[in-house]
C-alpha cells in the first residue's frame, strides 16, 4: 500500500496553472504523486517523468498508466532536462514541477543507507551506479572537508567534534554502517543536545546525502535550464526542504525577475525582462497539512513564469 503524501500537492499543481493540451515535465517523479495529480488535468496533454532512481520509474509507470493518458518515464538526472526534451523531440514545455525532498522508496528501502533510524551500509546514492557513496566520504574525508560538508550542507554545530571522533573511529576499523556513525554522532553531542526534540543524526545524514548526490550544484545549472526550455507563459514550481535549496532557489529567480545594472549602464539602454514571480512570498504547509504530513515540516514551494 502507498502511504506517500505529497507535500504541498493542491498548491503545486494550482500554480502551475495546467493547460488540458500542455506539455508538462515532473523531474522528481518519486512516487508519483505530483504526476497523478498532474496527468488528470491533461487532456491531449503529455506528461514527462524524470528520475535517477530506477525504482521510481518503475513504480511510476504502474502508477500513471492507471490514468489512461499520455506519459513518457526518463530514468536520468533532472540536470540533463535539456538533452531529455531533445532526445523527445521536444523544444519548449508549459510547466517543470521538482520536489526536492528524498523520495520515500529511498527512505523505506534500508539498504539504501538513507535513513539513522534504520541499520545498512553507508551509501545515500540517489543513482546507483554512481561511484561515490556516504561511506567513502566519511572514511576518507579530511577533518577540514568533513567539517565544510556538515556545516554547509546540515548546519551542524557540532561539526568539529563529530569529525574529530569520525576521524578517531576509522583509525581504529572502517566505518561501514549507519548505526555506526549514528553512535559517533551521539557521543559526538553534549547530553542536553541530545535531550531535544528530534533525532540527533539528522543534520549530519542531510548533508552527506547532499554531499554524495552533488544536489547543490546539479540544482543550480538545472534550474537555469529549466527557465531555458519554457514556452511563454511556461511555469517552473520547485518545492525546497533545505535552506541551501531554498536560498539557490530564491536567489535564482530573484536574478531573473530583477533587471541587473549598475550606475555606467547606460540610462535608455532597458534591459528585458523574460520572468516574474507568480507568488512573491513562499508558498508554505498549511496547519493541517502539517498535522497529517510531518514530512511537509520544513517544505517551502516558489513559482516563477516565463512572460
Amino acid at each position: 500500500m502507498d502511504k506517500h503524501i505529497s507535500v504541498l500537492l493542491e498548491e503545486t499543481i494550482s500554480g502551475l496553472d495546467i493547460k488540458p493540451d500542455g506539455t508538462y515535465v515532473d523531474l522528481t517523479l518519486g512516487r508519483a504523486g505530483h504526476s497523478k495529480a498532474l496527468i488528470e488535468k491533461l487532456d491531449k496533454g503529455l506528461l514527462i517523468g524524470v528520475d535517477q532512481d530506477i525504482t521510481a520509474i518503475e513504480f511510476g509507470e504502474k502508477k500513471l498508466s492507471e490514468t489512461n493518458k499520455r506519459f513518457k518515464l526518463v530514468h536520468s538526472n533532472f540536470v540533463n532536462i535539456k538533452d531529455i526534451l531533445n532526445n523527445l523531440g521536444i523544444d519548449k514545455v508549459d510547466g517543470i514541477m521538482m520536489d526536492l525532498g528524498v523520495s520515500s522508496p529511498q527512505f523505506d528501502n534500508p539498504e539504501r543507507g538513507f535513513s539513522y533510524r534504520e541499520n545498512a551500509t553507508l551509501d545515500m546514492r540517489m543513482n546507483q551506479s554512481d561511484k561515490l557513496t556516504a561511506k567513502t566520504i566519511v572514511n576518507t574525508y579530511s577533518f577540514n572537508e568533513l567539517c565544510k560538508v556538515m556545516r554547509e550542507y546540515g548546519d551542524e554545530r557540532f561539526a568539529p567534534q563529530i569529525a574529530s571522533n569520525i576521524i578517531k573511529a576509522r583509525t581504529v576499523k572502517e566505518i561501514e554502517t549507519t548505526f555506526e556513525l549514528v553512535d559517533i554522532i551521539k557521543k559526538s553531542k553534549p547530553m542536553k543536545e541530545l535531550s531535544k526534540p528530534g533525532h540527533p543524526a539528522k543534520q549530519v545524514f542531510q548533508a552527506l546525502r547532499i554531499e554524495v548526490n552533488d544536489e547543490l550544484n546539479v540544482l543550480k545549472k538545472a534550474l537555469k535550464d529549466c527557465l531555458e526550455v519554457l514556452k511563454p507563459n511556461g511555469r517552473l514550481a520547485v518545492i525546497t526542504f533545505h535552506s541551501g535549496e531554498d536560498k539557490i532557489v530564491k536567489t535564482i529567480f530573484k536574478e531573473k525577475t530583477q533587471s541587473q545594472g549598475n550606475r555606467i549602464d547606460l540610462p535608455d539602454e532597458k534591459i528585458k525582462i523574460e520572468y516574474e514571480l507568480v507568488n512573491t512570498k513562499v508558498i508554505l504547509p498549511s496547519e493541517e497539512e502539517l498535522r497529517n504530513n510531518r514530512r511537509s515540516q520544513s517544505a517551502k514551494l516558489r513559482i516563477i513564469k516565463r512572460k
